[in-house]
């Protein structure tokens, strides 16, 4: 009886630190989300490569035939404006909340002319821009999204070695700029060489 009593006590103990020890862990590993690693990389609208590495669930999402880049936004503001010259075999785009949360996604299937020229705007901003449509928004797809910071993701399928440099080039020219005088933006575009990356969200 006394061995048992003694072995339901370790069992609990031993519960209790590995309990303790996955409370410590966890700020750790919630920090390093695809924000907090975005935020450490690169400011606002910079567009960053992503590599596959299992680092964040944004990097897991990626074939290892696609090449990938991001950036970070906030519609604050204005409107997003995301292009890409050039054309490759085949190109898909994904729009992320602060969290990780995929929102909207869509592929050159979906685009004129097979070209990545899309904005991502709030309702009330598309209302605004539909008003007196800007000539560069004319061609570009409208992602209506109702966030205010978040993350574009776009990947590339690199078919085989002689395209590596093609699609690399296609994702380095990534532009992605918010567009200020659109739909009322509340303020000047941020100066990111000065911004301090914000924390990630505490929200699951």
């Amino acid at each position: 009886m006394a061995r048992l009593l003694l072995a339901l006590v370790l069992g609990l103990v031993g519960a209790g630190i590995v309990h303790i020890s996955i409370l410590f862990l966890l700020p750790h590993y919630t920090n390093r989300d695809a924000w907090a690693v975005l935020s450490a990389a690169s400011g606002y609208y910079d567009t960053v490569p992503v590599g596959t590495g299992a680092t964040t669930a944004l990097s897991r999402s990626i074939d290892p035939l696609f090449g990938a880049s991001a950036c970070r936004f906030n519609l604050e503001d204005g409107p997003l404006h995301v292009r890409a010259p050039g054309h490759v075999p085949f190109w898909s785009v994904s729009v992320y909340d602060r969290n990780g949360q995929n929102i909207y996604s869509f592929n050159d299937r979906t685009a004129a002319d097979g070209v990545v020229d899309f904005v991502v705007l709030t309702a009330a901003q598309t209302i605004e821009v539909r008003k007196t449509l800007p000539e560069e928004f004319t061609d570009s797809i409208f992602v209506e999204a109702e966030l205010d910071e978040g993350i574009v993701m776009i990947r590339a399928f690199i078919p085989d070695r002689g395209w590596s440099e093609a699609v690399g080039d296609f994702l380095k020219n990534v532009s992605c700029m918010p567009v200020p005088g659109a739909a009322g933006a509340t303020g000047a575009v941020r100066d990111t060489s000065t911004l301090t990356p914000a924390l990630p969200s505490n929200r699951t």
